[in-house]
């Protein structure tokens, strides 16, 4: 039980988010303090569970590591499990930092790929915000930074909503990489916002509603309040925010410019239809001018945090459920407030947090659109990410671990035999 390091793998199965291990007729061992021969042999088995690649903290050491000694700092310092007498226990501690950082030293170098338009695009590190830190790494954008020069401009992306993503890159990798960002771009889709204004549910493979492909524009003003939100929460920070339109063929312009009234009015510096999907890098042309403005009207000395670091963890999780999500306060599990005391007897109670929350709305509840109120988070464990450098609450009922939904989409995949081609993967 004091084993806190968990496998991982990249493969959807609920069965492995809760298993027993060790449980082979060759895994025994001498109970400590017995004589062999004497004391019979124990089954060393234990609980433990699986979560997916993109949540393990070695993915998260790989987006906040500056370089390789960094690398190997970080990877030495985590924590797998706590001793009898309740002393963290590291990677080092085992004699396997050293190792783990040869394993990695090539995963530290990002990938680097090109748009259809053969602009240079780094990828580096896993997604996921919901779950993990959701971030492309800081190697990746320092080096880009350099390519680019002092007069470029470098966009990186911070996964799902600006809630989560955005929330983690400026509380944790600009705290971990010094770097101050000038402007949040918050992408938004006439789609979405009619969700979030009452809209009907949307299914993978199902057609869309009639609400969806026909001009609707009081829902989409009902939903804008969703990202209005998601713009105060951008300028808590003190940058400046740019909206970008997402265009697809179904939305009509009067719903756009619903969308571009409701931003302004929200206090963002531009709001701008794109329509790359359709134009490529043309049909983003406004977009990035409009990014460039923003960027030189930001000053630097702006830039702030939302916490201070030496706040009990318990307060740095209200701070980011009040401001952020928009909660009337946190409930926190008995589970929770042990790891809590114990983290900071610990001396880790100086760490960021990184909450692990759905991403499909401000609350823990998937379904609760729009801008929910009257709702509080719950915490049912903190895991600590000592080596990447923060805590990490898990809320509502988010699994670290995704499960296959009731009807998989492999029954919808096959293929023709006689010419090869495969059937119903899209």
């Amino acid at each position: 039980s004091t084993i806190t390091w968990q496998r991982v793998l990249d493969t959807c199965d609920r069965h492995l988010r809760e298993v027993t291990i060790g449980k082979g007729r060759n895994e025994t061992i001498q109970p400590r303090g017995t004589v062999k021969g004497e004391t019979p042999r124990t089954q060393h088995a234990r609980e433990t569970g699986f979560d997916i690649t993109v949540a393990s903290e070695i993915m998260a050491v790989l987006a906040l590591a500056k370089d390789l000694p960094d690398l190997r700092e970080k990877l030495g310092n985590m924590v797998v499990g706590y001793s009898n007498a309740g002393e963290p226990i590291t990677a080092d501690d085992l004699g396997c930092g050293g190792a783990l950082t040869v394993l990695m030293k090539d995963a530290l170098l990002p990938t680097l790929m090109q748009t259809v338009e053969r602009t240079p695009v780094l990828v580096h590190a896993g997604p996921f915000a919901n779950i993990a830190i959701g971030n492309s790494s800081i190697v990746a954008d320092r080096l880009a930074l350099k390519l680019v020069g002092e007069d470029g401009y470098v966009v990186t992306e911070a996964g799902f909503g600006a809630d989560i993503g955005m929330e983690k890159f400026f509380n944790i990798k600009c705290r971990e990489s010094g770097l101050k960002p000038k402007c949040a771009v918050i992408v938004a889709t006439v789609r979405a916002l009619k969700m979030h204004g009452g809209g009907p549910p949307v299914s993978a493979g199902k057609p869309l509603a009639s609400e969806y492909t026909e001009e609707n524009i009081p829902l989409v003003e009902a939903g804008c309040g969703n990202l209005v939100k998601h713009i105060q929460n951008a300028k808590k920070f003190g940058v400046e925010v740019v909206v970008a339109i997402n265009q697809f063929k179904f939305d009509t312009a009067a719903e756009m410019e619903a969308v571009r009234t409701a931003s302004l009015a929200a206090g963002a510096f531009d709001a701008v239809v794109s329509n790359h999907w359709a134009e490529g890098g043309k049909g983003a042309e406004a977009l990035g001018r409009a990014v460039v403005a923003a960027c030189e009207a930001s000053k630097a000395e702006n830039f702030r945090y939302l916490y201070d670091l030496e706040l009990p963890i318990r307060e740095k999780v209200e701070a980011i459920s009040k401001e952020i999500y928009g909660a009337d306060g946190v409930d926190f599990s008995e589970l929770a407030e042990q790891q809590m005391a114990q983290y900071e007897s610990s001396g880790f109670g100086n760490l960021p947090i990184c909450i692990a929350k759905t991403q499909y709305s401000f609350s823990c509840d998937a379904k609760a659109k729009g801008v929910p109120t009257g709702f509080r988070i719950f915490v049912r464990e903190i895991r600590s990410c000592v080596g990447a450098g923060f805590l990490y609450p898990i809320c509502g009922d988010i699994m670290t671990i995704p499960g296959l939904p009731t009807r998989p989409g492999f029954y919808d995949v096959d293929i023709d035999v006689e010419t090869g081609q495969v059937i119903g993967l899209f």
